[in-house]
């Protein structure tokens, strides 16, 4: 019962936030504004965690957690300055950002792999990556200007085999023939409680697609005007990810579910459970002493990949897409 009355004095602390170009002081803690992709979910658990601990209050931050939709668009919240700090699902986003000269950048990576899988039923024949070729696939539309671009360079995929993924499983669920991408973290769990059969799962990360996942991007305004606020942001947001992925999430889960109420426990352990076994935000040796690390090295690996493919002109100043000013290897 403290628990919950906690979380809910510190959702009613952060509603009472309003966005605002510059940083704003009140009650001795300075009010920034945090954008997410999607809804509340296990896959942003370490941010709940770090709000509902009172991770962020301790670094002196008031920090109001924004859901994401299908039409939200953080580059555009961040390059506004309508908020300090936004998530940004995969590597392309902080280059396009500057391949558009928007002035924000990415200051932290969560998932050291991109979660985003293709998968097929378990009584399919398709056993590769390269099995799918000129086979139809369900992709949404904002993954064909991400990762499609990389399977069709990389394996020969064409824009022939798209066909439109949309949020309902049911076209996938009612063809046993039927491709589709997903998230490790969430369809594969939907898809094994629906059918009682856990599909096939192909995560790219495991062909070499070199992308990040859920990278914190942070405005050029509070990077250049608060350096210290992004540093306790990205400090903060570290011990809530180690809390919630190794330690007990119960307090990220429960902000999680009163903020979703759409969202389930069930849900949430089988995230965490396959964040941890998959190493995607850390491995088991470190035990979440390298969350949220980047390197120049992996940065270049994406973009020489990208630019040697058309996707990005080869004169592009990629180093402005990211800093690892505010992090750590030692984390």
């Amino acid at each position: 019962m403290i628990k919950k009355i906690l979380i809910i004095l510190l959702i009613t602390l952060s509603a009472c936030t309003e966005q605002s170009d510059d940083i704003v002081e009140e009650n001795n803690l300075i009010k920034v504004v945090f954008a997410t992709d999607w809804k509340a979910q296990a896959e942003q658990g370490g941010f709940y965690q770090a709000l509902a601990a009172g991770l962020y209050t301790e670094k002196g931050l008031n920090v109001k957690i924004i859901q994401g939709n299908s039409n939200v668009n953080v580059p555009r919240l961040i390059a506004s300055n309508t908020v300090e700090f936004g998530i940004g699902s995969n590597s392309f986003i902080p280059l396009n950002m500057a391949e558009n000269k928007i002035p924000g950048k990415a200051i932290m990576a969560i998932f050291q792999k991109d979660p985003q899988i293709i998968m097929t039923h378990l009584s399919s024949n398709v056993e590769s990556l390269e099995d799918m070729v000129g086979l139809p696939i369900m992709i949404s539309d904002a993954s064909i200007g991400a990762f499609w671009l990389w399977l069709k360079f990389k394996y020969g995929f064409d824009d022939s085999q798209i066909r439109k993924k949309t949020f309902s499983l049911a076209p996938f669920l009612s063809n046993k023939s039927s491709i589709q991408q997903g998230y490790l973290t969430s369809e594969p769990f939907l898809v094994e409680k629906e059918t009682g059969l856990a599909p096939k799962i192909f995560l790219l990360s495991d062909y070499g697609y070199p992308s990040y996942g859920a990278m914190v991007l942070a405005s050029q305004k509070i990077i250049d005007d608060q350096p210290m606020i992004v540093k306790k942001f990205v400090d903060a947001s570290i011990e809530g990810w180690r809390q919630y992925i190794y330690e007990d999430p119960t307090l990220g889960n429960e902000l999680i579910m009163i903020e979703n109420t759409e969202m389930k426990e069930d849900i949430l352990l089988q995230a965490i459970k396959k964040i941890r076994s998959y190493n995607l935000i850390s491995n088991e040796i470190s035990q979440g002493r390298n969350i949220g690390l980047m390197t120049e090295k992996k940065w270049n690996d994406f973009f020489t990949t990208m630019s040697r493919n058309g996707v990005y002109k080869k004169d592009l100043q990629w180093k402005n897409s990211f800093t690892l000013e505010f992090i750590e290897e030692s984390n």
